[in-house]
């Protein structure tokens, strides 16, 4: 039966690290499986609809990329030739919005799996052995989830991956935790050991040569009964501090990543757990800081971190979901005075909430309103995500008190995406005007302002400003006019030649995290 044409999509949309699931996949098809003719895409190649796919698997990764996961599927049922049998689709949104994608009337034959696949392969893929399915007899064979990723149908894509050169895997599944924002409970479960780390490795080596990081994605890892194992056998593997990997005649420095972050709540229970992580070549070491009730326990942990000798840190900071911009910013702010005291390297990653089930972007929190969103969004993807330690730059991007902060996200968003050019260049004296009539503004004048705010759109802006009763806010409002496309790009284009590439932060893409809608265009969407 070997032989027959299998086709990998993954969707078009723009994220870090490489399908694991699509990997596995082509392990279980390719040469050193079922040796069928394995054929990666990204996005929709029509090139591949000339050919008789007898299986075709999409991945999906988060629910918000809705419109193109779509794109993706409704292309697989074209390139199946009319059979959506052949059709199956897994992944994290096909898992925590699995009724929403089998509701859908013009999907309908399509299989879409739920959940990892660790049992045997025609028993996770749902295979008919009545209806006599491509390899419905194969109720005995390793899980589809155990196998050795199948690195070589990356180089069948022009996409290149911010991470790509790493053993990836797991070194335990699930999580202790029911955090109601995570859908680890509902994609993974409880906490539960995976196979061996060590082969798993010397399993790619052997398959694809040495990679020269290990970026493991468990979910709580330091929750683990078999942590202390874990690490050492990531010692055992080679990936102690400073350990570095010959290819060539340059040696390059080795790093392990935890990237779904570790728990500061189980690391301030006992310094063991950053001393056992401090004997591994673990950069950045991730903490999730997801609301001001673990401000205690991260703080404890990063002390911890530094007086073990991890000094390079990367904060997870969750923010519209029961927090407020006051909670954002006080937790960012510690870090700014950690950073300070201990003088180490923190970074903060602000990661804007959206429910696991949502198909776009468009949730706001209680405690948040859309233009807030807008605002921070626009303030992120001029620091590209980054929140940095250092003062000077948390100043500039975020202001120097909370008060200052919140005045930041009400503030016309022509001023924030075009900085440089209305606080320092050409456009100042208008900067300055609204910043004189911003600050005459009474309390009543500003809930007046933010009411106002709460449902900007560009194209409402007329409208909106002639519904404003109250005359000083109306006059202010003036600011908020947006600007045409000429204009913004005639001021972008003067600003790029004499931007300080000084205040830029560069930080590795492989130490940077897989963001929600960071991108230049979803915030003009939005807009």
């Amino acid at each position: 039966m070997a032989g027959k044409n299998v086709l990998l999509i993954e969707p078009s949309y723009k994220n870090k690290y490489p399908p694991l699931g699509l990997m596995k996949i082509a392990q279980y098809h390719g040469p050193n499986g079922k040796r069928d003719n394995v054929k990666f895409i990204k996005g929709e190649d029509r090139s591949v609809l000339d050919a008789c796919w007898h299986r075709i698997y999409v991945t999906t990764l988060f629910s918000f990329e809705w419109k193109r996961i779509s794109e993706s599927i409704d292309f697989a049922i074209e390139a199946s030739g009319g059979q959506p049998s052949n059709v199956f689709v897994g992944g994290i949104a096909a898992s925590l919005m699995h009724k929403a994608f089998v509701d859908e009337g013009r999907w309908r034959g399509v299989r879409f799996i739920k959940g990892l696949l660790k049992e045997a392969p025609a028993v996770s893929l749902q295979l008919n052995a009545f209806e006599e399915e491509l390899y419905s007899d194969d109720t005995t064979g390793n899980p589809i989830e155990d196998l050795i990723p199948d690195y070589s149908i990356l180089d069948q894509v022009n996409y290149r991956y911010p991470v790509h050169d790493a053993y990836f895997g797991y070194a335990s599944r699930g999580c202790v935790r029911k955090c109601s924002f995570c859908g680890v409970p509902k994609l993974e479960g409880d906490l539960y050991e995976t196979p061996s780390l060590t082969e798993l490795v010397q399993g790619i080596e052997k398959l694809y040569g040495s990679k020269k990081d290990l970026v493991l994605m468990d979910n709580n890892v330091v929750a683990s009964p078999r942590f202390k194992e874990i690490i050492a056998e990531i010692r055992d593997l080679g990936f102690t501090p400073k350990a570095k990997l010959t290819r060539g005649r340059i040696p390059a420095l080795r790093r392990v990543d935890f990237n779904q972050g570790v728990d500061a709540r189980i690391l301030c229970k006992d310094r063991m757990f950053l001393r056992e992580l401090a004997t591994i070549c673990i950069k950045p070491l991730r903490i999730a800081f997801d609301h001001t009730g673990l401000r205690k326990p991260c703080e404890t942990a990063i002390r911890f971190s530094h007086d073990a000798g991890l000094h390079d840190l990367s904060n997870y900071m969750l923010y519209n979901f029961h927090d407020s911009p006051a909670d954002l910013y006080q937790r960012m702010r510690l870090n700014i005075e950690l950073n300070e005291e201990l003088g180490i390297r923190i970074f903060s990653f602000p990661m804007r909430y959206q429910p696991t089930d949502r198909k776009d972007r468009g949730h706001i929190g209680d405690r948040w309103n859309k233009y807030y969103l807008r605002s921070m969004q626009i303030i992120l993807q001029a620091t590209h995500g980054i929140v940095s330690g250092a003062p000077s730059f948390f100043k500039r991007a975020f202001g120097d008190s909370q008060q200052e902060f919140e005045n930041l996200l009400m503030r016309p968003h022509k001023f924030i995406f075009n900085r440089v050019w209305f606080e320092e260049l050409g456009g100042r004296p208008e900067f300055e005007q609204y910043v004189a009539e911003a600050k005459s503004l009474s309390p009543s004048d500003k809930n007046d302002l933010l009411g106002a705010l709460s449902g900007f759109e560009n194209s409402k802006y007329e409208a909106i400003h002639q519904g404003i009763s109250n005359a000083k806010v109306a006059r202010l409002f003036r600011f908020y006019e947006p600007l045409d496309d000429p204009a913004e790009r005639e001021i972008w284009e003067k600003q790029k030649v004499v931007q300080d590439t000084a205040r830029r932060i560069t930080v590795p893409d492989d130490e940077r995290v897989e963001d929600a809608g960071l991108e230049l265009d979803a915030v003009l969407e939005e807009n």
